[in-house]
């Protein structure tokens, strides 16, 4: 018979919620008093959030904006935008940085999209497992687990952890996380440590407070709702 293996990550979060079951919710509450809780709504079209999501790696929200709206204007349909020369493409979207790097990931996504779909719509992902979903989306070049999984938890609301810098940081400093965990261990144990109609308050409330209390370099702990919870502050102490 096949030996059975373990994933690290789902043996780290029901850990977890053995030795300290309250933690999520705890931490939850406490960001909810700051932030409020958000209710989730579908931003742009699927095929929009994947390419806009492509953009933003390693820069800016306001560049990434910046070099989409400039890629529409140049090429109003997406098999324009598939059609169209590398070089090309990287100069329309330049604004956004990293366009020989991006311009190739957007047209792999197209192609793989439009040959699974017949066009470019990828709504065949809510009908995957989640699991399946984001295997399909990170099999396209120069898409990895926090680029799929912010395409099926904003397009589609499936319960998908995307772990950027800010939930990554957040996560560590209060116990969600092992302090060396990878991202691949990050974006797994978050499966198993929110119910998943909770994922997208509890991705929305770190990022809010990894941007707005808990800076990398200089985090606002005195008025921190989680400061009890949080292995960094205690470092930081007299």
């Amino acid at each position: 018979m096949p030996k059975r293996t373990t994933n690290p990550a789902s043996t780290w979060a029901k850990g977890l919620a053995r030795r300290r079951p309250a933690l999520v919710s705890d931490v939850l509450t406490g960001l909810a008093g700051l932030y409020g809780v958000p209710r989730w709504k579908p931003r742009l079209d699927p095929i929009s959030e994947l390419v806009t999501t492509i953009l933003s790696q390693n820069t800016s929200d306001v560049n990434a904006a910046r070099a989409f709206d400039a890629l529409r204007a140049r090429y109003p349909e997406w098999s324009a935008v598939e059609a169209a020369p590398v070089r090309q493409l990287a100069s329309v979207i330049k604004s956004g940085g990293l366009a020989a790097q991006k311009a190739p990931r957007i047209k792999a996504a197209l192609k793989a999209t439009r040959l699974r779909a017949g066009d470019y719509d990828l709504s065949f992902l809510k009908e995957m497992e989640p699991l399946d979903a984001r295997n399909w989306l990170t099999a396209i070049p120069g898409i990895g687990p926090k680029t799929a999984s912010i395409v099926m938890l904003f397009c589609f609301g499936i319960p998908l952890m995307p772990v950027d810098t800010h939930v990554e940081r957040v996560s560590k400093r209060i116990g969600l996380l092992p302090p060396k965990a990878s991202l691949a261990f990050a974006h797994d144990a978050w499966l198993h440590l929110v119910e998943p109609s909770r994922m997208y308050e509890a991705h929305v409330a770190l990022i809010r407070h990894g941007r707005g209390h808990c800076d990398a370099l200089r985090p606002q702990c005195g008025g921190c709702p989680v400061r009890a919870r949080c292995r960094y502050v205690d470092r930081r102490a007299p």
